[in-house]
């Protein structure tokens, strides 16, 4: 029963008890009259009933008023205290109560306040101790998530239920380039803190690595490792080695027992038995056993290699089938020349020219395989995009060291990138230096860079003595010695593997010379894009790891439980730009955007957001609100392909919107028409802003966010109204909790008990 209710009730019983007595007087009066009384009274009462009802409905009129007035004033404003101060508890401990209403009211609120003020202070003390506690441990998950987001090679961490609890940036970059379909759009949604590895690998693959682990694990293998090759869906290749994540416990009981991890002893096929083992780097005490609580898997696309190895390995078969039977016919030509020395003119011309044929033939050949195959030929050569000048730095620093040679640098651009093998390119100008340094004495050298189209231009300039054609030539072919320095590579090795070209020139109005080294140019490499969703929420770290999903036991894998916690759902929060308000009346999405929330945190690098080609136009009043305009989405996906997409991001999860009737309508609307349907439990923050705060005046987004402590960013797009509705919802859970309300199910039966809930679209 809520207050209003209580409220009449009282008002009634007051009511009954003030004309009770009075109602009783008369009537005792009424029977102690005689007929002639009676009917004097009944008379007197005609004359003066008028008069004293419409006194008495003017004294109730009033006297109501003044009731409502006092209970807007102590009741209904003590209830609104209430909830604020709920609030300085739990969601926002800044918030403060309005000092309004009678005095009694605001000398409540103001001590309120006080008390507020001296809690936060004493928080602010612990919350100091607490941090100076956890800075080391901080310090080193900072470290790790450096070292993991830096790594060439993508890393992903799973426990034994195959969900994903780490991953870096390069392992995200690698599986969003290998996403075809609806999932490429969401940004990479294959991979994500919570979702299974076995979407994108085969669940075999990994069972039988586990597998081999574990019987390396049991025989004490020191490096308890395994490999293999596996396809993904999209068909690319990719090598994998997978090594496990142990824990050692204490014998008697299994270490993996508190999430469900079986132990030793019993065996099986089960793949997530432990074993007893020495491993290195790991101390196992008598009595101890090592248990698997997960794996690590680095992941390598070898899909282009693959490709290379094969173009090669066609290369060679051209090579060798073409030239076996020409070979064969030059053989048997010469022998036959050789047996028969007294041959007639006419027959050795045609046994010759057999053999010129051959040759002609083969020489054909081999240019035309090589011309076919020249760039999967030299990609055995190890080039890497380097800034060229980084590299003539470096050159500069060498020859001074070991030469003594001064050097000097003349223009050169520092957005200037090549494509080359560093050290290789290093060793040619320092070879060249040495050469002019000992052969024609010159006490200074000028390095140059220049660049014209697609090439980049390495000029060694020197003043004084030419060099001659013929010595360069001689110079390309010797061995890069320089010192007691040797090398197997010639100048002319590493400038043909480059694809480039070497030669001499001369400034004869400035009586210098040069070697100009010619290179292929790289293209200037991209900032990398900065998501919308780390510009509008930005953090000192990576969020691709969350090691409390170690105890994690396949979650969303059985479905989504009515009966679990709110605290341990993962759910997708999403929010639309639409062209109108009307859904039912042909308006149509012109934005989608969406977060994830796993282990009750806010994922921002695991979002979808994309712009919608609505197939009509947009209303000129709806663009000031969302920004977006008819160039935005003129050529952006339609949503039969963008509304599949964003139901793969969201599936195993439960949904989250403000105001969700009004977005679910949207999809509700096209489930015929695309065959998709949203069957996951949906929560809306409104109705449970609804829910929480009954008393308030208003349940708008910005409202909320204020009485929760949220800054709002981004207001007014899918991406940014969805962050900020995530936010919201993971202040809103532990005030649910403060209500008795934990679990799913008790969140979405209050939820429809609010008086929102009847709106409909």
């Amino acid at each position: 029963m809520n207050a209003k209710t209580r409220f009449a009730l009282a008002v009634a019983v007051l009511g009954l008890l003030m004309t009770g007595p009075f109602l009783l007087t008369v009537g005792i009066l009424w029977v102690d009259l005689g007929a002639e009384e009676r009917a004097g009274f009944l008379v007197a009462m005609d004359r003066w009933l008028p008069v004293g009802g419409l006194v008495t409905i003017m004294t109730l009129i009033l006297g109501l008023q003044l009731l409502r007035a006092l209970f807007q004033q102590y009741v209904h404003g003590l209830l609104r205290m209430a909830e604020t101060l709920r609030l300085m508890l739990g969601a926002n401990r800044n918030f403060r109560v309005a000092p309004e209403g009678p005095p009694e009211v605001r000398d409540l609120a103001r001590a309120a306040n006080d008390l507020a003020q001296q809690r936060n202070e004493l928080l602010d003390d612990v919350e100091a101790q607490i941090r100076v506690a956890k800075a080391t441990v901080e310090e080193e998950k900072n470290r790790l998530a450096a070292l993991m987001s830096e790594l060439a090679l993508g890393v992903v961490v799973c426990n034994l239920d195959g969900r994903i609890l780490l991953y870096n940036s390069r392992a995200r970059l690698q599986f969003k380039a290998l996403a075809q379909g609806p999932t490429s759009m969401s940004g990479g949604a294959l991979i994500g803190l919570g979702r299974s590895i076995f979407s994108i690998l085969e669940r075999g693959q990994i069972t039988h690595s586990l597998e081999n682990i574990q019987q390396r694990l049991r025989k004490g293998s020191a490096e308890p490792t395994a490999n293999f090759i596996t396809a993904t869906r999209g068909g690319a290749l990719l090598r994998c080695q997978m090594a496990p994540v142990l824990r050692t416990g204490a014998s008697g009981e299994a270490a993996g027992h508190s999430d469900g991890i079986p132990p030793a002893e019993q065996g099986g096929d089960d793949v997530r038995q432990a074993a007893p083992a020495q491993v290195e780097k790991v101390t196992v005490l008598p009595g101890d056993e090592l248990q698997v609580t997960g794996y690590v898997l680095t992941i390598e696309n070898i899909t282009r290699n693959f490709e290379r190895e094969a173009e090669r390995d066609q290369a060679l078969q051209s090579l060798t089938d073409g030239n076996r039977a020409a070979l064969g016919n030059i053989r048997a030509a010469v022998e036959t020349l050789l047996d028969s020395p007294e041959m007639e003119a006419d027959f050795r011309e045609r046994f010759m020219r057999v053999i010129s044929d051959e040759a002609s033939a083969m020489s054909s050949r081999l240019d035309a395989t090589m011309n076919r195959f020249a760039d999967s030929l030299k990609t055995r050569w190890p080039l890497e995009d380097v800034l060229a000048i980084d590299i003539l730095s470096a050159a500069a620093r060498r020859i001074e060291n070991k030469l003594k040679l001064p050097i000097k640098h003349e223009e050169q651009d520092s957005n200037l990138w090549m494509r080359v093998d560093g050290f290789s390119l290093i060793q040619a100008i320092t070879f060249l230096a040495s050469r002019l340094q000992d052969h024609y004495e010159i006490r200074e050298l000028r390095l140059r860079l220049a660049a014209e189209g697609k090439m980049v231009f390495v000029d060694l300039i020197w003043s004084g003595t030419t060099v001659s054609s013929e010595t360069l030539y001689t110079w390309e072919l010797e061995p890069m010695n320089v010192g007691s320095e040797t090398s197997p590579l010639t100048l002319r090795d590493v400038v043909e593997r480059h694809g480039g070209e070497i030669w001499y020139q001369r400034e004869k109005a400035a009586h210098r010379a040069f070697f100009r080294i010619v290179l292929p140019a790289a293209a200037t490499p991209d900032a990398p894009a900065v998501d919308q969703a780390q510009h509008l929420h930005s953090d000192s770290r990576p969020e691709y790891y969350d090691f409390d999903l170690f105890a994690a036991r396949d979650a969303e894998g059985a479905g989504i439980d009515l009966d679990r916690k709110l605290s341990e759902l993962a759910y997708s929060v999403f929010d639309t730009e639409t062209t109108g308000l009307q859904p039912s009346q042909g308006d149509e999405i012109i934005q989608m955007g969406a977060v994830r929330i796993v282990n009750h945190r806010l994922l921002r690098q695991e979002i979808f957001d994309q712009l919608v080609d609505p197939g009509i136009p947009l209303k000129p009043e709806g663009i000031p609100i969302h920004g977006i305009t008819e160039a935005m989405v003129n050529g952006q996906p339609r949503l039969d392909v963008v509304l599949p997409a964003f139901h793969e991001f969201c599936a195993e999860t439960v949904l989250v919107a403000h105001n969700a009737a009004f977005d679910m309508r949207f999809f509700q609307l096209k489930e015929d028409s695309l065959g998709i349907k949203f069957t996951q439990p949906v929560l809306d923050t409104l109705l449970l802003s609804a829910v929480i705060h009954p008393n308030q005046e208003s349940h708008k987004l910005e409202l909320i966010a204020e009485r929760l402590g949220i800054n709002v960013i981004g207001r007014h797009t899918a991406l940014g109204d969805a962050f900020v509705t995530g936010e919201v919802f993971l202040k809103m859970i532990p005030l649910l909790a403060d209500m008795g309300i934990v679990t799913l199910r008790q969140a979405l039966e209050a939820a429809q008990k609010t008086y929102f809930a009847r709106i409909q679209y």
